[in-house]
């Protein structure tokens, strides 16, 4: 009886190093990928901020046209939002008010221990946002507008 060994059948599989290889990329495209990632959700909080500070504008500007003034007290008049996840709101008279009651600030500031957190938006009667506060390593907060991304880009 013969034996036939053939090294065909030997070469099938993967080898060591291409399987570390391949672990290698695959752990180089994640080192890349994550923190883009991880900005991504960031960014995509912000807009329950955006979103709610237009909304109670628009709920200020009505109350403002019933009234004639904007009211007194934490939530000038308005009841401010709740049950909100990433941000708190807060209400109150403009430090620059020329005549009481016709001029506010709302604000929506992130909740600590969220991934929002050091990030703070206005928005007043005239409609002037500005991103007060921001995290370390998104740069300077723009005065005039709500920042969008890190380096600046505004909504």
């Amino acid at each position: 009886m013969q034996c036939n060994y053939s090294r065909e059948g030997s070469t099938r599989g993967f080898t060591l190093i291409e399987l570390m290889i391949t672990v290698a990329i695959v752990a180089i495209i994640a080192a890349v990928a994550l923190p883009s990632y991880n900005d991504y959700l960031r960014r995509s909080k912000l807009t329950e901020a955006y979103n709610t500070l237009a909304t109670y504008r628009a709920s200020m500007e009505q109350y403002y046209q019933d009234n004639r003034s904007y009211g007194a007290g934490g939530s000038c008049g308005v009841a401010l939002p709740t049950g909100l996840k990433y941000f708190t709101v807060s209400c109150g008279p403009a430090a620059a008010s020329t005549s009481a009651l016709q001029a506010y600030v709302a604000s929506a500031k992130g909740i600590a221990g969220s991934q929002v957190n050091g990030f703070t938006f206005t928005i007043n009667e005239k409609n002037d946002r500005a991103t007060t506060a921001v995290p370390s390593g998104w740069g300077t907060a723009p005065a005039n507008c709500w920042i969008l991304r890190k380096g600046g880009g505004c909504q």
